[in-house]
């Protein structure tokens, strides 16, 4: 618990560290996960949230709160309702609204609309996402920041040529197969 201050927006904590008292659960900061931001499990008994280290202090306190609201759901609801149903969404838009005013203005109006309809990932909001990222500790070049005609490496390698923007994705052509590709528009690339 106390390094939480490391990792949230300071005016969260109190919060926070009373849900994972309430709650008994284990928090577990880990490594940066291609494949998610951040888990919930129930094992033995035992609540238990898993977070990636990587993220900065708002990026964290949804992904911390996502997972918060999936432990209350669990004791509130029967286990068999949907991960990401009914109960879930009212639950996560009850946990996150007092938190909206932590959050800088230019997170908060895309926050807000996100909350609506909470989706199972805020990856899938692509203006909440732009708006987290100018609070990271580093620099991503994205699939939507360079222009059409360029040549660009995905994070596995691969090398295509960026032909041009459907409806919401990019369609790309992989250099060696010359077969097409479509990409989101947060795909990180390198030129």
């Amino acid at each position: 618990m106390q390094n939480l201050d490391l990792f949230l927006p300071k005016d969260s904590i109190g919060t926070i560290e009373k849900w994972l008292i309430d709650y008994n659960c284990q928090l577990s900061i880990k490594k940066s996960r291609s494949t998610k931001l951040g888990d919930y499990r129930y094992f033995n008994g035992q609540h238990q949230i898993s977070i990636n280290d990587d993220l900065n202090p708002y990026s964290f306190l949804i992904t911390l709160t996502h997972e918060i609201a999936h432990m209350v759901v669990k004791e509130e609801y029967s286990p068999r309702v949907a991960p990401h149903g009914k109960e879930w969404k009212i639950t996560f838009q009850k946990l996150m609204i007092p938190f909206l005013p932590i959050f800088p203005e230019v997170i908060q109006k895309h926050l807000a609309l996100y909350l609506k309809n909470p989706k199972a990932s805020t990856s899938s909001d692509v203006e909440l996402v732009r708006a987290l990222r100018q609070f990271d500790d580093r620099s991503i070049l994205t699939i939507s920041d360079i222009p059409d005609g360029s040549i660009f490496e995905t994070t596995n390698g691969k090398k295509y040529l960026k032909e041009k923007q459907l409806k919401k994705r990019y369609q790309c052509k992989c250099l060696s197969t010359n077969k097409r590709y479509l990409f989101n528009p947060l795909a990180e690339v390198k030129i």
